[in-house]
Order: C-alpha cells, then sequence, then structure tokens
C-alpha cells in the first residue's frame, strides 16, 4: 500500500479519475441542451423543464438496483454496465421521435449516472486509507465539478460549428467509448489496491474522539444484515441524523442553481450576464473542491460540513434584503461567491460520511440508500424553493438560508468533531 497520498491518488488516476472526468464532461454537455431539443420537438417549456429533470429523477430511482449490480458484478464491471446504458441513452435522443420517449432517454442516462457514481463511491471507501479518504473523495467530487464547469463550454463550442443542437450528444458518446477504454484497460484497480482493513472504519472510533454522533456511527457494525433494506435497518440512525443534513446539503447545492439564476432575472439581468455570475460561483466552487479534502483529513469532518452550511447560509439570508438596493446586480455576484466558496468547503463531504459510516465488508447497499436520501433532497429541494419563488423571491431566499441553519444545527449535532484516527492530535507529516 502506497502510504503517500499525492502517490496513491495518481495511482488511481487512470482507472478510477479518468473515466469520472469523461463520464461528467459528457454528461454535463448534453444536459444544458435537453430542454432546447426537447422545445424543438415540439414541448412546452412546462415539458421540456420535466423532461430536463428526469435525469435528477433517473438518478435517485437508479441508486438501489445499482447497489445490487455493484455487490454481485463489482465495481469495474458496474461502471462498464453503466456506460453500456448511458450509451443506450445517448442513442435514445438521438432516435426519439416523440418528447415522451426523449424523457424516457434522459431518465435512462440518469439511471446509468447513479450506477457509475456509485461503483466508484464503493471502491474509494474499501480501498482509500482513512487518513487521507476525504481527500482522495473530494477529488472525485472535483471531476464532478470540472464536468458541470466545462461540459457546458463544450457543448456550446459543438452547436457554433456544427449548428446542431443534438451535436453534444456525440461528444458524450465518444467520452463513454473513452471512459469504457479506460475503465477496461487500464489496471484493475480491485485487484492492484488491497482493501482496507476493518479497524479503518468510522465507526471504530474511541469514546470521546467524538462529540455527538458516535451512536450514530457505532450502529453500523460491519456484516450486520445484507442488502439495502438490511443496511437501512442497521444504519437507520445515521441515515435519518447525518444522512438528513447531508441531504439538505445536496439540497443547498441545487437551490444555489436554481435561485441564483431566478434573482438575476427578476433584477433584469439578461442572459449572458446571469451566466457570468453563475460561472463565477462555479468557478469558485471548482478552485476549492481539494481544499475541502485536506481541511477534512487534518482536522475532521465537522470542519467542512458546518461552515459550508454557514457560509451559504449567511449567503442567502444576506441576498433576500438586497433586490431592491442600488447595485442589486453586484449584491447577487458577492453573494454568488460567497454561495461559491461554501460549496467549495463541502466538496467530497457526503460521499466521505457516507464511506466514514458504510460497513467495510459490504459498504454498496448502505452507500446505495445514502445516495438516494441525497439525491432526493437535492431534487426535492429546489422544487421547494421554486414554489415559494413564485409568492416572493426574497422569501424563497430567507426560506433558503433557514433551512442551511437547520443542516448546520444537524452537522453540528451529529457528526464527529475529531477523526478516530487522529483524535485531537496534527497528521503526520508524510500524508
Amino acid at each position: 500500500m502506497t502510504n503517500s497520498a499525492p502517490a496513491f491518488l495518481w495511482r488511481l488516476a487512470p482507472s478510477i479519475y479518468g473515466p469520472a472526468v469523461l463520464f461528467s464532461l459528457g454528461e454535463y454537455a448534453i444536459l444544458p441542451l435537453v430542454a432546447v431539443i426537447a422545445v424543438d420537438m415540439g414541448a412546452s417549456i412546462a415539458l421540456a423543464g420535466v423532461i430536463a429533470s428526469a435525469a435528477v429523477v433517473g438518478q435517485v430511482l437508479g441508486n438501489l438496483p445499482a447497489s445490487w449490480v455493484v455487490s454481485r458484478a463489482g465495481e469495474r464491471a458496474a461502471m462498464l454496465i453503466a456506460a453500456g446504458v448511458a450509451l443506450l441513452g445517448c442513442l435514445g435522443l438521438v432516435l426519439a421521435p416523440t418528447p415522451a420517449l426523449l424523457g424516457v432517454a434522459v431518465l435512462v442516462i440518469g439511471f446509468a449516472a447513479a450506477s457509475f457514481g456509485l461503483a466508484r463511491h464503493a471502491f474509494m471507501t474499501t480501498r482509500v486509507p482513512l487518513r487521507f479518504r476525504a481527500r482522495a473523495l473530494s477529488l472525485l467530487g472535483g471531476t464532478n465539478r470540472l464536468g458541470r464547469f466545462a461540459g457546458p463550454f463544450l457543448a456550446a463550442a459543438m452547436v457554433a460549428v456544427t449548428g446542431d443542437t443534438e451535436s453534444p450528444v456525440w461528444a458524450f458518446i465518444a467520452c463513454l467509448v473513452l471512459a469504457s477504454a479506460l475503465v477496461a484497460w487500464a489496471p484493475d484497480p480491485e485487484r492492484e489496491v488491497p482493501g482496507t482493513s476493518g479497524d479503518q472504519h468510522f465507526g471504530s472510533a474511541p469514546a470521546g474522539s467524538s462529540r455527538g454522533g458516535g451512536g450514530a456511527a457505532k450502529a453500523l457494525a460491519p456484516g450486520a444484515r445484507s442488502g439495502v433494506l438490511g443496511a437501512v435497518r442497521d444504519g437507520g440512525a445515521a441515515l435519518l441524523r447525518i444522512g438528513g443534513a447531508a441531504a439538505i446539503l445536496s439540497g443547498m447545492r441545487s437551490i444555489r442553481d436554481v435561485l441564483l439564476p431566478l434573482w438575476g432575472v427578476s433584477i433584469g439581468l439578461d442572459a449572458t450576464q446571469v451566466a457570468l455570475i453563475v460561472g463565477i460561483s462555479g468557478t469558485v466552487d471548482f478552485l476549492l473542491f481539494y481544499t475541502s479534502g485536506q481541511i477534512m483529513d487534518r482536522f475532521g469532518r465537522l470542519w467542512a460540513s458546518l461552515p459550508a452550511m454557514i457560509v451559504m447560509g449567511v449567503g442567502f439570508l444576506a441576498l433576500a434584503g438586497t433586490h431592491d438596493l442600488p447595485g442589486a446586480e453586484v449584491w447577487l455576484l458577492i453573494v454568488a461567491i460567497v454561495v461559491g466558496l461554501g460549496n467549495g468547503l463541502s466538496s467530497g463531504i457526503n460521499m466521505t460520511l457516507g464511506a466514514d459510516l458504510a460497513p467495510s465488508d459490504r459498504p454498496a447497499p448502505f452507500l446505495a440508500a445514502w445516495r438516494t436520501l441525497t439525491d432526493f433532497g437535492g431534487a426535492v429541494a429546489p422544487l421547494a424553493i421554486s414554489g415559494l419563488a413564485v409568492v416572493s423571491l426574497p422569501f424563497a431566499s430567507v426560506a433558503a438560508g433557514a433551512l442551511a441553519v437547520v443542516g448546520a444545527v444537524g452537522f453540528g449535532r451529529w457528526v464527529p468533531r475529531y477523526l478516530p484516527h487522529i483524535g485531537r492530535r496534527p497528521p503526520r507529516s508524510d500524508d
């Protein structure tokens, strides 16, 4: 086992991070254009929005079946199967004759994304040493942020060159082929990297090493009951407590994607200005993804999750009072940067907490339930905020800030303050 974190992470690059970047890049190249394709096919604006959201629904629905595939076929095979299913979804995007079938194709792509993500998450849980687990998972979260950042630019360039709104679908197909080649022909990480020992499990924290939440973590004794339902029963406390806070964090991330553009339109900004502000927020978010892992590995998970929720909550609460102020666009930019900062500090935290709590012998069932809960939070929260925005955008912003406060309280109450492997001591310099 490689003791250096950079060397270990570099070792995983061809088979884990490379495919993750390619899948994310291709996926986010097509998702912004799904609504446009639907409208071109004759769908109404409302129906186009439903079709575009089918990817999120597919991801929520796909986590539990993905657990079955990962548990029986292994992480590598699950990634190849997911790439094949996503390829079928891409062909559906190109060949669908009706908006309804287009929605089915988008749903299939979200379903495949769930399997691809769960396979990587399960591998990291069992193979990465605890002392730099957060950095490894923050880097994995960074691949998703890179796709969200670069994918739309790739799509815009292809549409500009070809004049065809469906051309980014072929870019996704190329990304899937390349990702599958990396997974298939790169050294198999399941054989190259041995599993971590049971004492790496988060639930093994000694008494006194955490403040609140220790009981939730210890409730997940490895190997208790098999299957997703068994994992839910064994880990019910952790899912309801820490998982609930993590679901709120997922919701805050999705709220940002909805509320900031709506606010920009409401104060009179055009599409280019709104895109620029959202892009700046995303850039700040992307630049901090590895910093989040450093904080979690060196000081504990709480010191990334709690500040992230507080920063985003303060940002949305402050935004609520700026709608009618002079220079409202400047205030929106400031808040967008603040929210991007908070989201960047939380990069990888949900995957890390899920890995910390999952049983070390069979993590996939618990992670499937964990990811279903957090994805559900990410899907429901923006819908609720959008409904409140119909009444009042400032009220919706206050509600978002209040939700962040609830999440911060949850993290502060249930997430251990210190890591079990370092307690209150600083990590070793060779990490």
